[in-house]
């Protein structure tokens, strides 16, 4: 369990609330809307009206005094760069800030962040990738250059075991689960026969990739 400030709670900032709250960490939630501050107390652990480029308002809530920072501003870049310079001042262990393009990433990381997070244009490099393709049903970007997609099964890889298709030496990517009905299956092996119903893990670099499943 982690000790999570989060500032700012619109939408992105309400759906980290939520997921925090899933895995059990400790959120205290801050916003300058009293409303915001009223809905999102049933699901953490403490939440306060305040306004978070006030340096004294700030020191209220005891930043060394948690893991994680979360600076979830939307709409107000210049709150969002004072409050991450003002945590990273106070002692803040990690800040995390959310940024709505490429120069605002630069600027936080210049001022503060330690990381930032960019959910517009990770949405749209996810929606571009699993849309695109007929076998891609879902895909997670490690890097510029490599991902893991889950796809379903090629029609010619069908009754076969994964080490008669070797995709390792093939194609220069890892298969890592086999998924069937919603239910992963990690513990897979050579003789590790393939079916229609199934879809597989797969990590390796994006072109090989899209080499491999026609991507």
């Amino acid at each position: 369990m982690k000790s999570v400030l989060l500032i700012g709670l619109g939408r992105f900032g309400t759906n980290v609330a939520m997921k925090l709250n899933e895995l059990d960490h400790e959120v205290m939630a801050v916003d300058c809307d009293e409303e915001r501050v009223d809905n999102i107390l049933p699901i953490v652990t403490n939440a306060q009206i305040g306004d978070s480029t006030n340096e004294d308002f700030l020191e209220t809530l005891g930043i060394k005094n948690y893991d994680v920072c979360f600076v979830a501003i939307a709409h107000n870049f210049q709150s969002s760069l004072e409050t991450t310079s003002l945590l990273k001042e106070m002692g803040a262990k990690l800040v995390v800030a959310r940024a709505e393009t490429d120069i605002q990433k630069k600027f936080l990381l210049r001022n503060g962040a330690d990381e930032v997070v960019y959910p517009e244009a990770q949405m749209a490099r996810w929606a571009a990738m699993r849309y695109s393709a007929d076998h891609i049903l879902d895909y997670i970007e490690l890097d510029e250059g490599h991902s893991i997609v889950e796809v379903s099964i090629p029609r010619s890889w069908v009754g076969k075991t994964l080490g008669q298709i070797d995709v390792r030496r093939r194609h220069g990517v890892n298969i890592l689960a086999l998924k069937r009905d919603g239910q992963m299956n990690m513990g897979i092996h050579a003789d590790t026969v393939l079916t229609a119903d199934c879809t597989l893990l797969v990590l390796g670099e994006t072109r090989a990739l899209r080499r491999a499943f026609g991507i």
